[in-house]
């Protein structure tokens, strides 16, 4: 069985890795937001919790996310979050809050600079997907 691939775009990409850099000690969190099966953009996200060991959304912000995509026809793809000081690997408290089976979930690991895709696979069991990452969105 072929592994999924996740496409991004380097622009979103970097410039959740750049935030995640900038909100360091502390957990950064996004939404990636794309179509057609691509990641265009990140819309960047209010860790509420303000833990280098845990993230939350705050839902006002979320209702925000959906609205900003739906503007520019696009769709929310990914949820996304950074590990200060933890590999780039779905923790037990991950795993727990990954409640929707349509997103991906990315991690970018700030320890040793990794980015992983994790998905729902088969099972309702999260596995993990490959990342294609792209130089500019194709049209």
């Amino acid at each position: 069985m072929e592994q999924a691939v996740l496409t991004i775009s380097r622009v979103a990409l970097e410039a959740f890795i750049q935030r995640a850099r900038d909100e360091a000690p502390i957990e950064s969190c996004a939404y990636f937001a794309g179509s057609d099966g691509i990641v265009k953009e990140m819309i960047p996200m209010t860790n509420i919790d303000k833990s280098a060991e845990h993230f939350s959304f705050d839902p006002k912000e979320q209702f925000a996310a959906v609205r900003t995509a739906r503007s520019k026809n696009l769709t929310l793809l990914a949820v996304c979050h950074s590990h200060p000081a933890s590999p780039a690997r779905m923790s037990a408290e991950d795993i727990r809050l990954a409640n929707d089976p349509s997103m991906r979930y990315i991690i970018h690991s700030l320890s040793d600079n990794v980015t992983r895709c994790f998905a729902y696979g088969n099972n309702n069991t999260i596995v993990e997907e490959d990342i294609h990452i792209i130089a500019e969105e194709r049209r």
